[in-house]
């Protein structure tokens, strides 16, 4: 005991002894890649220890968790969507109550909560000429290209919706427009 005593002791006295040196430099450095890191530069083609950093994929390449879209943003893009895309979807009671969510924070502002284009922006005449989805020739296809794209005065909600939720929001929407056309 009379030694460990002793031990902790000295140590005190060269911890307060290292420790009350010189104020301005730095006498010991606890980590020091902490304080002084390894630069590399982000845009080099070679990075830390010859590894590739900021390089463009491979072309065909798809990132994790990503469908591809094979129609392109133009009017003949949308008539292929509006002719041929189907949803890969059931239209079932969980789907629609998730499309009606999403709609409701996406979609609601400017359509209205019943599809007729009386949303809250429209009745401040924000946006003027918001589209009633009865007066409208759509199909499944076109709405998930609108929602993928844009189209006029609407811009592309695809970031802000996975895959699966869009369809939810085109099955929701089909709802509504039958809903209206009733």
């Amino acid at each position: 005991m009379k030694n460990f005593v002793k031990i902790i002791f000295a140590l005190v006295v060269l911890v307060t002894v290292v420790s009350c040196g010189d104020k301005r430099t730095r006498s010991v450095q606890y980590m020091p890649d902490m304080y002084v890191s390894v630069p590399y530069d982000a845009n080099s083609a070679v990075g830390i220890n010859g590894a590739a950093s900021n390089l463009k994929p491979v072309a065909g390449t798809v990132a994790r968790g990503q469908v591809p879209y094979e129609y392109p943003n133009t009017i003949e893009g949308y008539d292929a969507a509006l002719k041929e895309l189907k949803s890969p979807l059931e239209a079932n009671e969980a789907n629609m109550e998730n499309g009606k969510k999403m709609y409701a924070i996406y979609c609601a502002t400017c359509h209205g909560t019943k599809g007729d284009g009386n949303g809250v922006l429209a009745q401040r005449e924000k946006f003027n000429g918001v589209p009633n989805y009865k007066d409208r020739a759509i199909t499944e296809g076109s709405i998930y290209h609108v929602i993928m794209h844009g189209r006029n005065l609407m811009g592309s909600h695809a970031s802000q919706l996975t895959v699966t939720e869009r369809w939810q929001v085109v099955h929701y929407v089909e709802k509504l427009r039958n809903d209206l056309l009733k």
